[in-house]
């Protein structure tokens, strides 16, 4: 693969995973279990554009992803039962 063609999923792959991200995030209908099915999607359009990478998208990607599902389904309701 040349280096332009790698750019180019590169950027493809930012911006099917920052929209994806933004989506879990701020999407009032989304549940949790949607959320989780997104990020499965994700990995596996990205293993389309990268195959055999799927140990980078566990190591970088994935807690990205978990991060902002624990603190958009697991912190908020915790909050929300205190209240």
């Amino acid at each position: 693969m040349d280096l332009k063609e790698e750019n180019k999923r590169i950027r493809m792959m930012r911006i099917v995973v920052d929209l994806n991200l933004q989506e879990i995030a701020t999407d009032p209908k989304i549940t949790l279990e949607s959320a989780l099915n997104q990020v499965e999607a994700v990995k596996n359009f990205v293993l389309s554009l990268f195959p055999e990478k799927e140990d980078v998208f566990e190591l970088v990607l994935r807690p990205r992803f978990m991060r902002i599902i624990n603190e958009r389904f697991l912190i908020n309701k915790e909050f929300k039962d205190e209240m």
